[in-house]
Formats: structure tokens, C-alpha cells, sequence
């Protein structure tokens, strides 16, 4: 991936993330969201379900053998170490699968939509530039509330989970701030996407002219 220019995406859950995402893919991005991976990897059939069924038992799928994403969510907040065998259930099994999709992505540049990215060193160093999508802390938790029936301390709890905006905003290289009007959020990411287009042809020249000179040598 290191001769490709790539963006990180990130924001606190909420803030619109694929929203976003979808308007750069519009404008010819490749997109590869590392919760959409998630998704696949704990449906039934999933790649990570024998694992979660060893691990946790069958409490934690559904009927229909999917993880049980709401249990799920309760046990891993209330312990850090359920938590972290979770982690390295996925995280690995999200790593192999991104990998694939990026070695098969043919757009100008790549996005990874990544939730965790500022607490994740391993991503922050992969990435060729950092976007953040921001908005209001309320704003978050109406979106939440309503796209998955929780309440709003649940929301909060998972809130305090991630980093701050605070420490989200200092890690960004672009920022977007999503909490009202699209049409103009659209605005924002066409011109985003003309920046990193440029910079993603520039990397692509670069990278040319090092494997010119290296085969001239």
C-alpha cells in the first residue's frame, strides 16, 4: 500500500462517517470501510464466527448464527478483558481482509473508514493523510439514538470509549465538519477530492521515477 496515496477517514460514531465516505466514492475514490468488513466477518457464515462461538459460546450469536452485536457490546464495555479477546479475535481477521480488498481496488486513491483510527498507532502510520468528519456532541447522539434505538447514555458510554473530539481534531491533517447542510459538506469533499487526486498522481510520478532509477542503477 505504501506507493499508493491513502486517506484515513475517522470520526466519533455518528459523525456521518460513510456519508462521507459514499460522496468521495461518487467522485471515483475507492472506498474500503473497515466496520463494513466487521459487518462480514460476524455475519452467519462469517469468517470469525467459529472463533466467537470457542470463545464466547453460543449466547453470544443470534438464532440465525451471527454475533449477537448488542450483547456483544454490553459484555466487551464491561470488561476490559473480554474486550481485548474480542480484539484479537477481529483485528487480525480485519487486517487480512483490508489488505485483500486494497490489493484490489482500482480507484485513483484509497479511503479506509476507519472508527478507531487516532487510537490506533498502526493505522496512523499507514495512512498518507488523516480526515476527520466532526459535528456537535448532540448531533452524535440524536444520529445514534435514532439509527440504532439506544439511549442516550448508552450512546455517551460508547462516546467515552472513543477518542475526544478534541484529540481527533489535533490528529487531523482535513476536517470536515458535518452537522447541517450536505450540499455544501459536498462542496467541501469535492474539493478534498481534487487535493488528494493531485497528490495521489504526484505520489503515483514519485513513485515511478524511484523504480526508474533503481532499475537504471
Amino acid at each position: 500500500m505504501s506507493e499508493r496515496f491513502t486517506v484515513g477517514l475517522t470520526g466519533g460514531i455518528g459523525s456521518g462517517k460513510t456519508t462521507i465516505a459514499n460522496m468521495f466514492a461518487d467522485f471515483g475514490a475507492s472506498i474500503i470501510d473497515t466496520d463494513v468488513i466487521a459487518h462480514q466477518l460476524t455475519q452467519p457464515d462469517g469468517i470469525a464466527i467459529p472463533v466467537i462461538r470457542e470463545q464466547f459460546g453460543d449466547a453470544y450469536l443470534t438464532d440465525d448464527g451471527a454475533m449477537d452485536r448488542a450483547r456483544m457490546r454490553e459484555l466487551v464495555f464491561a470488561d476490559s478483558g473480554e474486550k481485548q479477546k474480542l480484539e484479537n479475535i477481529l483485528h487480525p481477521l480485519i487486517r487480512q481482509e483490508t489488505e485483500k480488498a486494497a490489493s484490489l481496488a482500482t480507484g485513483l486513491y484509497l479511503i479506509f473508514v476507519v472508527p478507531l483510527l487516532i487510537e490506533s498507532t498502526t493505522w496512523r502510520n499507514k495512512v498518507s493523510r488523516i480526515l476527520v468528519v466532526d459535528c456537535e456532541e448532540q448531533t452524535q447522539i440524536h444520529r445514534v439514538m435514532t439509527r440504532n434505538n439506544l439511549s442516550a447514555e448508552q450512546v455517551r458510554a460508547i462516546m467515552r470509549a472513543q477518542a475526544s473530539r478534541q484529540q481527533r481534531q489535533a490528529t487531523a491533517d482535513d476536517l470536515i465538519f458535518n452537522d447541517g447542510d450536505l450540499s455544501s459538506v459536498k462542496a467541501e469533499v469535492r474539493a478534498l477530492h481534487e487535493h488528494y487526486a493531485s497528490l495521489a498522481k504526484l505520489s503515483i510520478n514519485n513513485h515511478h521515477k524511484i523504480a526508474s532509477s533503481d532499475n537504471s542503477r
